[in-house]
């Protein structure tokens, strides 16, 4: 019962991933694709902000694929963990309420990771787990590069510049608005 139970599990969480990484990516199931990812991602002050849409989009989408089939686990709930370690911190600032643009969604995806992560896929999946030393690799690669963004993003972002004025296309202006 047990197989069963995290065959489930995974079958559910690894779609939804899958799906909204495909929406992230190239606007399927009704998302905005990269450019509107990337814009939000700007929005939210996550630099540089296009290749991080990419690098979130393809980490749900491969990392969904992989949780949902169970194939190289678990480098697929690694993926995952990553991203949603990251979304987290992202929308710390909104509370922990999803209803309120919080962090209660990416942190429960990231418990999910962690629980699929600890108990493997289960008897039920379509292909090999990984050797330990790529689980490992892995793993420092993945934790990596989600401590890399997070401290990105905990950064103090520098001020805005203030606008450059062309003082002599202003000067042209005002000569023609007196003129007329």
């Amino acid at each position: 019962m047990r197989h069963v139970g995290l065959f489930i599990a995974r079958v559910v969480f690894g779609v939804y991933l899958a799906v909204h990484g495909a929406q992230k990516l190239f606007g399927a199931f009704g998302g905005g694709g990269l450019g509107a990812t990337a814009k939000g991602f700007a929005g939210m002050g996550i630099r540089p902000s296009k290749p991080m849409a990419a690098l979130a989009g393809a980490s749900e989408l491969g990392g969904g694929v992989l949780t949902a089939t169970g194939i190289a686990d678990p480098l697929g709930p690694l993926m995952v963990a990553g991203t949603m370690a990251v979304a987290s911190t992202v929308h710390r600032k909104q509370g922990p309420l999803a209803q309120n643009g919080g962090f209660e969604l990416p942190l429960t995806n990231l418990a999910m990771s962690i629980a699929l992560m600890s108990s493997g896929t289960g008897a039920l999946r379509l292909g090999p787990h990984l050797s330990r030393r790529l689980v490992r690799l892995s793993l420092v690669a993945g934790v990596s590069l989600a401590a890399v963004s997070i401290a990105q993003l905990l950064r103090p972002s520098a001020p805005a510049a203030a606008p450059v004025v062309d003082e002599a296309a202003e000067a042209d202006e005002v000569e023609l608005g007196d003129a007329a």
